[in-house]
């Protein structure tokens, strides 16, 4: 049998479905400007791989490939942005 944990019981880590709401919170609001450029860069990446791969019907293994480099894209990108930042 398992057990249902409500809002504010302890959970097997010793913290409360409340402690943890509250410390996702306080990360989102740390990091908000960064979680939006990140779901930016992703919905772009995701929506140029899709249509290109409508317009050329390519293989999946070819689309699956190109959207795992969505994250080298992604460290690339914004490693030639702070280089760039960094230079001026």
């Amino acid at each position: 049998m398992t057990e249902q944990r409500q809002a504010g019981q302890p959970g097997q880590s010793g913290r409360s479905l409340a402690d943890l709401a509250e410390a996702a919170r306080d990360h989102v609001r740390e990091h908000d400007a960064g979680m939006a450029v990140d779901l930016a860069f992703a919905l772009a990446w995701v929506t140029l791989v899709t249509l290109l791969f409508e317009v050329l019907s390519g293989p999946s293994w070819a689309y699956q490939l190109t959207m795992a480099a969505g994250v080298v894209a992604y460290y690339g990108f914004f490693a030639s942005l702070s280089v760039a930042k960094a230079r001026q």
